[in-house]
């Protein structure tokens, strides 16, 4: 189901035309009309990867499911850490089915709807309108358990739960009632995952997205350290044992990981630019950096909330 050039331009043009008349979701949403990150940019998590590509074929060959007698869930949710991969996951599935990919954070479209409560009638309709008018799309909701975020500041129980509930599954509902949409979302809080969302007809299919330890780590740092060669133009790296550098420390996310590769690389580059000598990074540039930021967070309280 690719996505013409066509329909591309269309799927901009309307999203900006609703954004127009709802200015709130714009500090909320993400639209990439022509996603590129492929699986192959994901390193590891092959089961996450395996369940997203059962679901695509709700998009690339629907038929498929009614050959076995079954049909596609409805939509699908990711359980896992923060920075472990869920929004790279969803993100996939677009360009793996073509489709323009949007993104909703749920935790900042929350607190738009709380600023001007007045508007949730109308934002609602003209929602629904504006995905029957697009094109196809992929619609993430991203960290559906909202109360627990870091975007707001952590737990926040003052919230007004049942009116920011009855916004927030309006919305999805609307999103998975629309033909050929694809809907997905996330939350690394998932004890605390309201079973609304998780009820027939919505979140039926839970994903688990949770990074193998040294594994899954040390096949993201190689795709990450390709892609910083590739934008280099050179080779950066070196004999670089990367299984040895991700047992290192097991409590740090994908996401934490991708930011220590890039330190390194960055005082390289002050090396390079000082006229001081700056060699290919080799496993012990890594293993330092790691313990660098040991040291480092020593000096920080203790993270709250984190999905263990």
């Amino acid at each position: 189901m690719a996505t013409s050039d066509v329909d591309r331009q269309r799927a901009k043009n309307i999203w900006e035309a609703f954004l127009r008349k709802a200015p709130a979701v714009a500090k909320a949403a993400r639209l990439e009309v022509d996603p590129k990150l492929s699986f192959g940019d994901i390193g590891g998590l092959d089961s996450a990867k395996e369940e997203v590509l059962t679901y695509a074929c709700a998009a690339t060959d629907p038929d498929v499911y009614e050959r076995w007698g079954t049909f596609p869930p409805p939509a699908l949710i990711f359980v896992g850490p923060a920075s472990c991969g869920k929004t790279l996951l969803a993100e996939g599935l677009s360009t793996h089915t073509g489709m323009p990919f949007l993104e909703i954070s749920v935790p900042r479209l929350v607190l738009q709807v709380l600023h001007a409560p007045q508007m949730v009638g109308e934002l609602l309709e003209r929602w629904g309108a504006t995905l029957e008018e697009m094109p196809p799309t992929t619609v993430f909701f991203e960290e559906l358990e909202f109360m627990q975020s870091a975007a707001l500041g952590g737990r926040r129980p003052d919230l007004p739960l049942g009116p920011v509930m009855d916004f927030l599954l309006e919305l999805v509902d609307r999103a998975i009632a629309t033909d050929g949409t694809l809907v997905v979302g996330s939350t690394s809080q998932p004890d605390a995952i309201r079973p609304a969302l998780l009820a027939t007809g919505r979140f039926e299919r839970v994903v688990e997205v949770t990074p193998l330890v040294p594994d899954d780590i040390a096949a993201a740092l190689r795709v990450h350290a390709t892609a910083a060669e590739k934008r280099a133009g050179r080779t950066l790296f070196r004999d670089v044992d990367w299984i040895e550098v991700a047992r290192q420390n097991k409590a740090l996310s994908i996401g934490e990981w991708i930011r220590l590769l890039h330190a390194v690389l960055r005082a390289k580059a002050r090396c390079e630019a000082a006229n001081e000598p700056s060699d290919y990074v080799v496993t012990a540039d890594l293993i330092g950096e790691v313990e660098r930021a040991k040291r480092a967070t020593t000096q920080l309280p203790p993270p709250s909330g984190r999905y263990l």
